[in-house]
């Protein structure tokens, strides 16, 4: 299996967040449209998404939805 391209792959709800997951501007348009223009990476939002844990980037979106929408 190749590495997924963080900066020019396209990025879907199914894409498995991999050991070479980067905070791109690909990965952050994803997110914006995925979560709204109020989206934005925090330090506590990144290591979840890098703790070592199977995921998805349609998680990932959960989980930003999840800990930040109700604020």
């Amino acid at each position: 299996m190749t590495d997924f391209d963080w900066h020019s792959g396209q990025i879907t709800k199914e894409t498995a967040v991999t050991s070479t997951y980067r905070n791109t501007q690909n990965v952050r348009r994803f997110l914006v449209d995925a979560c709204g223009p109020d989206f934005k990476f925090d330090r506590g939002f990144m290591a979840w998404i890098k703790d070592g844990k199977a995921k998805t980037m349609g998680e990932v979106a959960l989980e930003w939805q999840r800990r930040y929408k109700s604020q």
